[in-house]
């Protein structure tokens, strides 16, 4: 089943929710990378999330960037997602091998370590909307709970979960945002926390073969829970030949001369999808005239 994300308000829309399955899109980032499987987890949590926060953009146009920076031995993660819930992802060290956590799970947070989790909107005005908080666990989910709170104010829940096969393939990925409106009554909100306290892990939700639907469902049913629509979610890369050329161009003449010296041809690979494109000595020799 392809991936798709489920829009939905509760609570006579006092409360709007997300919920997602991206099986796929994690598996295919994880083939793409090579990624070891808390790596996996890790970006798998940040794509799931990114394809969320995308299709919360207003503007066809708009594009959003999660970064996040560490000091633990994964070092850090980028994402980004458009507004048809496109996403994309690259670990900056997609190899780290970590022993479990306390409970026995992939230590997300242990690869990530303290730092800075970066969210960068770009919605075609002068300068994109940048929001920074401190990562809090590492472990994703909690860290953006907090970032809604504090660089949006908008009280939130983000549960995010991929659970790996035994040969390290992706069994189940996916996650929810519930987001509490500014006219929410007391009494939903806690309702709501309740709910949510009863829920163990979105890993096992996805594992017990819950739909989005139905993981909404669980949150949310008792409220009035109210399906608007539905949208597919897929890792997409928009890189081509011509992209990775301006790349190419950007470092700059001097660089550029310098691979013409060597006389062979120039390998680029995408950070996103690790297609490789071929730049002949030729092709080096045209982008420098292009730059005079």
């Amino acid at each position: 089943m392809a991936d798709y994300i489920v829009r939905a308000t509760a609570a006579n829309a006092q409360i709007r929710a997300f919920a997602v399955t991206t099986k796929e899109t994690v598996e295919t980032a994880r083939q793409a990378h090579n990624t070891s499987p808390v790596i996996t987890a890790a970006l798998g949590r940040l794509l799931t999330a990114g394809a969320m926060m995308g299709s919360m953009l207003k503007g066809e146009k708009d594009v959003l960037t999660l970064q996040i920076r560490g000091n633990g031995p994964a070092k850090g993660l980028t994402v980004t997602a458009d507004s048809q819930a496109n996403v994309k992802g690259c670990a900056l060290e997609p190899q780290v091998m970590l022993p479990p956590n306390a409970q026995g799970k992939l230590d997300v947070g242990g690869a990530l370590g303290i730092g800075v989790l970066s969210v960068i909107k770009d919605m075609g005005l002068k300068e994109p909307y940048v929001g920074q908080t401190e990562l809090k666990t590492g472990e994703i989910a909690e860290d953006l709970t907090y970032y809604f709170a504090t660089s949006e104010q908008v009280p939130s829940a983000v549960g995010l979960g991929v659970l790996m096969e035994k040969d390290n393939t992706v069994k189940q990925a996916g996650g929810f945002i519930i987001q509490l409106m500014p006219f929410a009554e007391e009494e939903v909100i806690e309702k709501l926390e309740k709910k949510l306290a009863e829920v163990t892990s979105v890993t096992k939700l996805l594992d017990d073969g819950n739909t989005p639907e139905q993981i909404l469902e669980i949150l949310l049913g008792d409220m009035g829970l109210e399906i608007m629509d539905t949208m597919p979610t897929q890792y997409y890369c928009n890189c081509d030949k011509e992209r990775v050329e301006k790349a190419v161009v950007s470092i700059g003449k001097q660089e550029i001369n310098e691979m013409i010296q060597e006389g062979k041809p120039i390998e680029v690979k995408c950070h996103f999808c690790n297609t490789a494109y071929e730049f002949t000595v030729e092709d080096l020799k045209r982008m420098i005239k292009r730059t005079k």
